[in-house]
């Protein structure tokens, strides 16, 4: 791999929990002089503006920017972690009284599942269920960073569990439109080091494309029945990515057809700006453009017992995979 190395190389993995992996390995650490990896808008919590989180909180009748869901649990609101969205079906059934919402975070690999819970509750006729839809997709925003200012990646390592959905296809465009070689890897440590190895061959041959090193999992085209289920309830609209800024049909709305399930429009919520956490530079982690020892706040006034902001919070999150396994 060195010998290859004609001059420096940063590739960035998109997944969070490429990132947590990538940590816990020691791979980074381990890489040779002049290959770099960066982190990107792979970690779902990260990405949620704050804006969604304010509305969220709202859902309970509570200020956002200022509190958390888990303080207002702690405080006594009603706010219980699922497994899945089809449990919180159940939930409403159990509570016709009750208001039940589903807060839904994350791209492709999630959003399928949310779209079954949304038509069992339509198929079991329970009113009192909706869904806050926060979901994104992944391939918007990699578009949305290769089109902003030097982005300064020469290659990308593309997420497992999206690509079991997407497919390889899903991601053609990185080498048919911007000539980027990027290669779709597993979570093992030898799944990311061939991943990488693609990459870096594809840039020694100047023959960018888009390889599949997870065949065991992703197929060409992906899951067809799970994008049939999400493009059936959902449809693309943009919506604001913390670190990137509103992105064009990237984010996962509720069609029409199902509009007295949308939170968002069943509670007349309304969209406020609102500011990331002062000094916080969870948004430049997110774009590569930094690494999380080069925020003033990594380490000290941000760890995880006392987290500042989502990079930390999340447990895919960069910061909190830095801290933990001494990429500090």
């Amino acid at each position: 791999m060195k010998a290859r190395l004609k001059r420096p190389v940063r590739l960035m993995e998109v997944c969070g929990t490429h990132t947590m992996a990538i940590s816990r390995s020691g791979i980074r650490g381990a890489l040779p002089a002049g290959l770099e990896l960066r982190s990107g808008p792979g970690c779902p919590v990260c990405v949620t503006d704050q804006s969604d989180i304010d509305l969220m909180i709202g859902l309970g009748r509570v200020p956002g920017s200022a509190t958390t869901l888990e303080r207002e649990r702690a405080a006594g609101a009603d706010v219980r972690v699922v497994y899945s969205p089809l449990d919180a079906v159940d939930i409403a059934a159990a509570l016709p009284g009750r208001e039940v919402t589903f807060l839904g975070v994350g791209f492709e690999t999630t959003a399928p599942v949310a779209a079954l819970a949304v038509l069992e509750a339509e198929r079991r006729g329970i009113p009192n269920f909706s869904l806050y839809s926060a979901h994104k997709l992944v391939p918007p925003a990699l578009r949305a960073l290769l089109d902003g200012p030097a982005p300064g990646i020469d290659g990308f390592l593309l997420p497992g569990h999206v690509s079991t959905v997407l497919g390889r296809r899903g991601f053609q465009f990185l080498a048919d439109e911007y000539r980027a070689p990027a290669a779709i890897t597993g979570f093992e440590p030898a799944d990311i080091l061939y991943g990488i190895q693609m990459v870096l061959e594809m840039l020694e041959s100047g023959q960018p494309a888009v390889k599949n090193a997870y065949p065991r999992a992703v197929r060409e085209d992906g899951n067809p029945e799970a994008r049939r289920a999400m493009d059936g309830v959902f449809e693309p609209a943009a919506v604001p990515w913390r670190g990137l800024g509103e992105i064009p049909s990237s984010g996962l709305a509720l069609r029409a057809a199902y509009a007295g399930r949308d939170a968002a429009r069943r509670f007349g919520l309304e969209r406020r700006p609102a500011a990331a956490p002062r000094g916080c530079r969870c948004g430049e982690v997110l774009r590569g453009r930094t690494v999380p020892a080069e925020c003033p706040l990594f380490g000290t006034a941000c760890t995880p017992a006392a987290p500042v902001g989502p990079c930390m919070v999340s447990s895919e999150g960069t910061c909190a995979a830095y801290y933990q396994y001494g990429g500090k």
